[in-house]
């Protein structure tokens, strides 16, 4: 700044003209006085406007004549030359805001303008970048859509839907009976019948009716991603029938949709029905286990009390064959019958004799007959009395009064046992009437159907998936790559 006001000072008293930097500062000064008192128009910029150009005009005439004489030749020039400023100053204390002053009124400070950047070229990382994507996005892409609309063979599905129910009536108007009628579904046995149709079990069965190796591996040559290997085990062909068949169930309802693939719609029905068919013998077989377990502790009560009654029965029998009595009750009866006939006769024989001894001498042969007869029906009396006491005998060797208790002991048993066996017998009616009230059986909404049009695969679905994991595959080892190249 001090080589400006030099020159600035020297030009008056010299007499001669401006300095050309003298003439830019005042240019420059009128310029950043206009800006601060915001005027654009009017007679004294005007005339200022009119100053610059004489004085710069002026300036230019002299600077043409200083050009053209040595250096120190010049009468008017005294003091040192003054000291022209970079063109490409500004002055930088005037503010952008209207009425803003600088620090310092005509300070000025060199602002450097660097160069424009240059144009951007593709580098070797970003043909990388490019070569990557299409390496592993769309050349996979376009090889799965090749195989996919050119290779892959149609498939056609077949729908078979039904649920399992349980209708179940009670005879008593009971708390339980009303809920047993209210329950409609069982959804235990739905549960069962989903795992099963997805077992190894399922698969052998159909296997067995519908040969299922041949119909999945009828296009193994043509199209060897969507079709089942011939030489796989039983594991690899239920891991392909869970692709060829899908199950939707809802717990809630118990309503189950099955959804039977293949590559034809005759196989595909064909597949839809042993479904069918298998889920209800299944469900046969369920029914009759519930019934077996529903009378299972009735029969078993039952075997028990006819086992006993065939016990009791046998000893009973036994003891006949061993008294030789078939009733002992009867055999007393007619020993008591006797005895009351020998007490009849002997009191007839009293009274006759009594009569005669009215009557007669006591020589009379008469009675002594019948004092003989008397003493034999008494004897007799006397041996069938002792029958019944301890130390009678009966047929079989024992007394009688031990061969009658035994006799009434067994009767009582045989009595029990037939009770036992009688109730035994009626709560298996009873069990048995209950277990074939309760029924189950599969109840079918839809039957299988027959597919006009292959609905699988679903070309779009699989290529779409298979673009966005490989473009997300792609994205990621970019990221990856890019992050660990930043932070070197």
């Amino acid at each position: 700044m001090e080589p400006v006001k030099r020159a600035n000072a020297a030009g008056p008293k010299s007499g001669g003209s401006m300095n050309p930097t003298t003439v830019a500062l005042r240019a420059q000064r009128q310029a950043a006085r206009r800006s601060r008192k915001g005027l654009s128009e009017g007679p004294d910029a005007q005339d200022d406007q009119n100053d610059v150009t004489s004085t710069g005009n002026a300036s230019e005439s002299d600077a043409k004549n200083r050009s053209k004489v040595p250096a120190g030749d010049g009468a008017g020039d005294s003091g040192p030359p003054a000291t022209t400023l970079p063109t490409t100053t500004v002055n930088r204390g005037l503010g952008r805001q209207r009425g803003r002053v600088g620090k310092e009124m005509g300070e000025l400070a060199p602002i450097i303008i660097r160069p424009a950047a240059a144009a951007a070229r593709p580098r070797r990382r970003h043909w990388m970048l490019l070569f990557s994507f299409v390496a592993l996005v769309v050349v996979p892409g376009a090889l799965v859509a090749a195989y996919l609309w050119a290779v892959a063979v149609d498939q056609y599905s077949s729908v078979v839907g039904f649920s399992v129910r349980s209708e179940e009536t009670s005879p008593t108007p009971d708390l339980l009976g009303q809920f047993r009628q209210l329950s409609g579904a069982s959804s235990t046995d739905t549960d069962i019948l989903y795992e099963f149709i997805q077992s190894q079990e399922m698969v052998d069965r159909i296997n067995a009716n519908l040969d299922l190796t041949r119909i999945y591996s009828g296009n193994i040559e043509h199209d060897p991603v969507f079709s089942y290997d011939p030489a796989g085990s039983i594991e690899d062909l239920v891991e392909y029938w869970a692709r060829m068949v899908k199950i939707a169930y809802d717990p809630n309802t118990g309503l189950m949709e099955i959804t039977a693939r293949a590559f034809t719609p005759q196989d595909a029905r064909s597949i839809a029905q042993a479904i069918l068919n298998e889920s209800t013998l299944r469900i046969n077989e369920l029914s009759a286990i519930a019934r077996a377990d529903a009378t299972r502790y009735a029969r078993d009560e039952l075997d028990a009390a006819l086992d006993r009654l065939r016990q009791a029965r046998l000893a009973v029998t036994q003891f006949r064959m061993q008294t030789q009595i078939v009733d002992p009750a009867l055999d007393i009866q007619g020993r008591m019958g006797l005895l009351n006939t020998l007490q009849a006769e002997l009191a007839t024989a009293l009274i006759d004799i009594d009569l005669l001894r009215l009557t007669t001498d006591a020589d009379d042969p008469r009675i002594r007959t019948l004092e003989r007869r008397i003493e034999v029906i008494r004897s007799r009396i006397t041996d069938e009395r002792s029958r019944f006491g301890a130390g009678g005998e009966g047929p079989g060797g024992e007394d009688y009064a031990t061969m009658v208790g035994e006799f009434e002991r067994l009767e009582v048993d045989l009595q029990f046992a037939e009770t036992a066996y009688t109730g035994a017998q009626a709560s298996y009616d009873a069990a048995l009437i209950s277990a074939q009230r309760t029924s189950r059986y599969l109840a079918v909404h839809i039957r299988p159907t027959l597919a006009e049009t292959s609905r699988y695969p679903q070309r779009e679905v699989i290529l779409a998936v298979f673009v966005l994991f490989a473009f997300l595959v792609w994205a990621t080892g970019a990221l990856i790559y890019y992050s660990v190249r930043d932070r070197r």
